[in-house]
């Protein structure tokens, strides 16, 4: 599970770092977190839960490092929302993970699911980070 997670920790620490991306720079590394997903992370889990052919990445049981794949499908899906039209195994994933009622109802509009960045918030991080 450790392992799965920190592999997915590498993909989610690139995109939670690219709103603090200078605005020239923020093409170049969108093109480098889409770059990265298809060719370096999302293959991996694609062959990992078809070689196995379970439902889950460890034990065909949900875990830890399932619910950290599948955030970073969707975050990954904010930026490019056709992200996984190559790998049908992660699709499938998806479908099934998202739909797990707790999960499902998390991911509805109006939940307590984290809102995205705003500008005066973004400002405040910048002011820590770069002061």
């Amino acid at each position: 599970i450790d392992m799965y997670v920190e592999g997915v920790m590498d993909l989610l620490e690139m995109i939670m770092v690219f709103p603090l991306q200078p605005a020239d720079a923020k093409e170049k590394k969108l093109a480098l977190i889409i770059e990265r997903a298809t060719t370096r992370y999302f293959p991996v889990y694609e062959k990992v839960l078809k070689d196995h052919g379970q439902d889950y990445l460890v034990g065909n049981k949900l875990s830890f490092a399932d619910i950290h794949l599948l955030e970073a499908i969707l975050a990954t899906e904010e930026f490019k929302p056709d992200v996984l039209s190559a790998f049908p195994t992660l699709q499938a994933f998806k479908g099934k993970t998202s739909n797990i009622p707790t999960i499902k109802k998390f991911l509805q509009p109006g939940s307590q699911k984290k809102p995205p960045t705003d500008d005066e918030l973004l400002a405040i991080v910048m002011n820590v980070f770069y002061s």
